[in-house]
């Protein structure tokens, strides 16, 4: 089910928080894609209030290190580096303790515990027709993804999302079909060991977000793999000397050549980063061909420095106090274990493996 702030009517408002989960891959520095397309909207979810200034949202955001090891784990020897650095711009973008509980995925065992029960009563066949099996496979052909670990990704994910007993997992509308499965292993967990109709692990609903696809400076979507990438800690000079040899309109061969900003993938960028104002002077000057490409992405570089600097000045305060950073995630550890402890118990005991 998709939910959106408009069509949560006061009926349907919980009075506690309603309990929102995501998490990151750590893959090393994230860049200006991952900030838009999932960490700015982290951070308005967590300042979220409602009107009598209570917190609307309990906030659970993770990296997950567990899930690195599907596609990586031949090669762990970056994971340590990789983790600091997802941290450190999770911090930089704004996430905050005092509002967000902050962990690492592997510190959470319960995340492993129940990804084994739910993978007894998960259909192999479910895991098969997942669409990002087949396709990471064929993009990832140099790596053996010929694993329990890779077929089982979708139970995993399901167990980081259930053992909260979630309510929301923020996505953008292109993602919303991977918490589906998600809810069909809840469902079929609850039929099988429900009682009196009583739902142990919640399906989780999908709260939209914006999700704005940013160009690289090749012109395609922004991706490490494509190496196209502008990193949240890249200093001015590199965020400027990239975005110069952005490709811009092909049309455009010559400085008199009139452009076309809305096949500009320039343009995209200016969408997202810069003023109103400085939009309509760029779409101006280059259908008229009065401003240069030089001049439009000097313009651009403006906005996105601008938008940068609060975030890396976050960045190094943590960098040189990284004792800090780790007692985030200590905390985070104390705080996501005792809430995973508490589904766990339920869940123990609907499968018969409690004791007492």
């Amino acid at each position: 089910m998709l939910w959106t702030e408009k069509n949560m009517s006061e009926e349907t408002r919980h009075p506690a928080p309603r309990r929102v989960l995501s998490g990151m891959r750590p893959t090393g520095k994230l860049h200006l894609g991952n900030y838009m397309g999932a960490l700015k909207n982290w951070v308005e979810l967590q300042n979220a209030t409602n009107d009598d200034g209570t917190a609307k949202y309990e906030c659970y955001f993770f990296i997950a290190d567990f899930h690195a090891l599907t596609t990586d784990y031949a090669e762990p020897s970056e994971l340590p580096a990789n983790v600091k650095d997802v941290l450190l711009d999770f911090l930089a973008a704004g996430l905050d303790t005092k509002r967000s509980t902050i962990f690492l995925q592997s510190e959470v065992p319960a995340h492993a515990e129940l990804s084994l029960l739910l993978g007894m009563i998960t259909p192999l066949g479910w895991l098969e027709r997942v669409p990002t099996y087949k396709d990471q496979q064929e993009q990832l052909k140099e790596k053996d993804l010929a694993t329990y670990g890779f077929l089982g990704y979708p139970v995993m994910m399901s167990a980081d999302i259930l053992v909260y007993q979630t309510d929301f997992v923020p996505v953008g509308l292109d993602q919303a079909a991977h918490v589906e499965i998600t809810r069909e292993i809840a469902r079929r967990f609850n039929h099988i060991y429900g009682e009196d109709d009583r739902e142990i692990l919640p399906e989780p609903k999908v709260l939209l977000t914006p999700s704005p696809k940013l160009p690289g400076t090749d012109g395609r979507k922004m991706s490490k793999s494509y190496g196209n990438t502008i990193l949240l800690s890249d200093p001015e000079p590199e965020v400027r000397a990239k975005l110069k040899t952005m490709v811009t309109d092909p049309a455009r061969i010559r400085r008199t050549d009139a452009g076309n900003p809305e096949i500009c993938p320039v343009f995209d960028l200016h969408k997202v980063f810069s003023s109103g104002e400085t939009q309509a002077e760029v779409r101006a000057g280059c259908t008229s061909a009065g401003i240069g490409c030089i001049q439009c992405k000097g313009w651009l570089a403006d906005g996105v420095v601008k938008e940068l600097a609060p975030m890396q000045e976050r960045r190094r305060y943590f960098e040189a106090h990284p004792d800090e950073a780790n007692a985030i995630l200590d905390e985070g550890a104390v705080r996501a274990n005792a809430r995973a402890e508490q589904t766990m118990r339920e869940v123990r005991t609907a499968m018969r493996l409690a004791r007492r």
